[in-house]
């Protein structure tokens, strides 16, 4: 694996230190996949903001903050949630590296979520007005941020069917699933990775309560469908975990 480079890679700097750079940071979704020329490439990463550090708790940005910036994540998870009638919390989705934050307020130029880190993590500052700018003379780039706004979509419509349609059960093994094939597309191990969010948290977004997260832990490692040790999790099972996402196969 390469080091991190300094925190801002200098307008001089080489395209071979560009392209390191963004091989080891988020922006590789945005940037390397697209077969940009060393010129486009250059122009890209000079639009580049600051790397920004956001220590475990502390919040990137909150409801009602107004929009100049997208996060493209480098290191570390967030949560991002938004509040019900009553006032409470409702955890709308967990982000991790090489995922962008922000797209919520292009629309409005306000956030309508809140982001919090979940770990002591780095995001980079990407300046919209500037990323728009650019995304209007560099269509290949335009086509690929489009892919990623349908992503976003994709994503939030499958949390609607997992709240709506599924058991308990399958709403749990949809998440590990969807940790599992994240996590694979990073390079990591899809079948043993730590749960960065809380066990509240997890009920939190899938509509569920602490105690029954707890109670499908306990259910899954019984069946021998996991093992988990404090938030180190491992998928024994991962083909089983998917039919039952799918609704082709029961638990216990």
């Amino acid at each position: 694996m390469i080091k991190d480079l300094p925190s801002l890679v200098l307008p001089g700097a080489t395209i071979d230190i560009l392209k390191a750079s963004c091989a080891t940071c988020s922006m590789h979704q945005l940037c390397l996949p697209m077969g940009l020329g060393n010129e486009d490439m250059e122009r890209l990463d000079q639009i580049i903001g600051r790397r920004r550090k956001v220590a475990r708790g502390n919040t990137l940005f909150r409801i009602g903050d107004p929009f100049q910036n997208l996060y493209a994540i480098r290191l570390g998870h967030f949560k991002t949630y938004q509040v019900n009638r009553e006032g409470a919390e409702q955890i709308t989705g967990f982000q991790m590296a090489g995922e962008l934050l922000g797209m919520d307020a292009i629309s409005t130029d306000l956030h309508h979520c809140t982001a919090v880190a979940l770990e002591d993590s780095e995001v980079c500052e990407i300046p919209f007005a500037t990323l728009q700018q650019l995304l209007a003379e560099m269509p290949t780039l335009l086509r690929h941020f489009h892919r990623m706004m349908s992503q976003e979509i994709t994503r939030e419509q499958s949390v609607m069917l997992l709240l709506g349609n599924m058991q308990a059960t399958q709403r749990f093994a949809a998440f590990l699933v969807n940790l599992s094939s994240r996590y694979e597309a990073r390079g990591y191990s899809p079948n043993a990775f730590q749960l960065r969010m809380s066990r509240e948290e997890i009920g939190n977004y899938l509509g569920l309560t602490i105690e029954s997260i707890s109670r499908l832990l306990s259910k899954f490692k019984k069946e021998g469908l996991v093992k988990v040790s404090n938030r180190e999790i491992e998928l024994l099972e991962p083909h089983t975990l998917k039919a039952i996402t799918a609704g082709t196969q029961t638990c216990g």
